[in-house]
């Protein structure tokens, strides 16, 4: 399936998400978005790699917005969250002398401040990372909550000079993950959720009631 560009207000937004298997029925009727696969590797090559095609063409948006999942033990399970900022938790070079989280000879902070932030939503901080966190995996990290993609797409947005904004649904965390289903048993929840708030940000776009 392709993705569409969706005209919103004065601007196209660019909807991402990882996998098919958060995108449910009620996404579905909503919009048609781009996958990138899972983790910061995936999710940079494809996001990558569409925004210099849609660019070369003149058929830039003016918005990416990515929808998904995340893992959490402090967060209300099923609940929709924006990240207000997202972190790097693979990249750890403080043995040489650099803040852990940091990526080395990049004048950029650990943790990337993610805007704008729509009227009303709860916000949480967001950690991202190529591996799948669960019980005690939870305290080695300084964030709300985690997943395996965001950071790169921001990293990507930045390039591109792109606002990002990031909605994740809590799937799991509150207990240790014993298989797939312990990540897919509430995905049908978040979807109608997300597919809620996709509305709620789109009619915020049409009113102008986002700060860029």
């Amino acid at each position: 399936m392709s993705f569409e560009l969706k005209p919103v207000g004065s601007l196209c937004v660019l909807y991402v998400m990882a996998v098919r298997a958060e995108y449910g029925p009620n996404l579905q009727g909503c919009i048609s978005p781009l996958f990138t696969g899972v983790g910061p590797v995936e999710a940079a090559l494809s996001l990558s790699a569409v925004l210099a095609r849609l660019e070369a063409n003149d058929r830039r948006p003016g918005l990416v917005v990515s929808l998904g999942s995340a893992g959490s033990r402090a967060l209300v399970q099923t609940e929709i969250y924006q990240a207000s900022s997202v972190s790097y938790r693979d990249m750890d070079a403080s043995l040489l002398g650099f803040v852990k989280g940091q990526t080395p000879y990049l004048d950029l902070p650990a943790e990337l401040e993610l805007a704008p932030k729509i009227p009303g939503m709860k916000q949480a901080r967001l950690s991202t990372g190529a591996a799948v966190i669960s019980g005690q995996g939870y305290s080695s990290i300084d964030a709300d909550m985690v997943d395996m993609e965001t950071f790169a797409l921001k990293r990507v947005c930045q390039h591109f000079d792109l606002p990002l904004i990031a909605l994740r649904g809590i799937s799991d965390g509150n207990e240790e993950l014993s298989g797939h289903n312990s990540w897919t048993q509430y995905l049908h929840i978040i979807d109608e959720k997300l597919a809620r708030i996709v509305g709620e940000l789109e009619t915020a776009l049409r009113n102008s009631r986002l700060d860029f």
